[in-house]
């Protein structure tokens, strides 16, 4: 576990929001933080537990996933190593919205509201920060709703894939169910789609895996462009 101060220190220099903090203040943000491990498939919280804290991923990945009444799972997020996650609810003083897991074994800093609340009053630049951050999450989930409701299904495969790759590189340990939940697609769909992207050498999947082999020509298809 990151017990050591330096250790926190340093995760929390790699986050967008605490990087511009001078040493001495990340080291009195890293003293409110609390290290935890997750096995791989825990959840750190529950859509609808009181937020009294938000988080900061030291190792590992988080998914975000909302649950439908007829408990089918749809992922809103990942999050990486930096990242800041559950801060809305904590900062609304709402209940969280989704419930946040490990995809694997993961290590997060946790941090209070109220502590941190405290800490934001004497750093008003980190208050900024942390505004334009939600804004900037706000600008990407309003294109994904718009890229669900009007392109094809190729480009919503593709384009899923491509998030995916960002936060967790080439190779995806998703099921084609669970890509299909991603895209808003059919898993009929996200079937064919997916064989037609593996006949053209784009991807490779098997067992429960997909790995990327052409990124360009996974790129040229979630814009709607044609593959050779």
């Amino acid at each position: 576990m990151l017990a050591d101060s330096g250790k926190r220190t340093a995760i929390l220099r790699r986050s967008l929001i605490f990087s511009g903090l001078s040493d001495d203040d990340l080291k009195g943000l890293s003293e409110l933080a609390v290290s935890r491990i997750f096995r791989g498939g825990e959840s750190i919280f529950w859509e609808g537990d009181p937020a009294a804290h938000f988080y900061v991923v030291a190792s590992g990945r988080i998914k975000v996933v909302k649950h439908s009444s007829l408990g089918k799972e749809f992922v809103v997020a990942f999050f990486g190593p930096g990242d800041v996650f559950g801060e809305v609810a904590a900062f609304e003083e709402k209940p969280y919205p989704a419930t946040a897991q490990a995809v694997s074994e993961a290590e997060v800093l946790r941090i209070g509201r109220d502590r941190f609340l405290a800490f934001l009053s004497e750093h008003p630049a980190v208050a900024l920060r942390i505004i334009n951050m939600l804004g900037g999450r706000l600008r990407d989930a309003q294109n994904r709703l718009n890229a669900l409701a009007g392109e094809r299904a190729e480009q919503r495969v593709a384009r899923t894939l491509l998030m995916l790759s960002s936060k967790l590189g080439q190779s995806l340990p998703f099921t084609r169910q669970e890509i299909a939940d991603m895209s808003g697609t059919t898993i009929e769909t996200t079937i064919r789609v997916m064989s037609r992207m593996k006949k053209q050498g784009i991807i490779q999947s098997h067992r429960g895996k997909t790995d990327i082999v052409d990124e360009s020509g996974l790129r040229l298809l979630s814009e709607g462009s044609p593959t050779a």
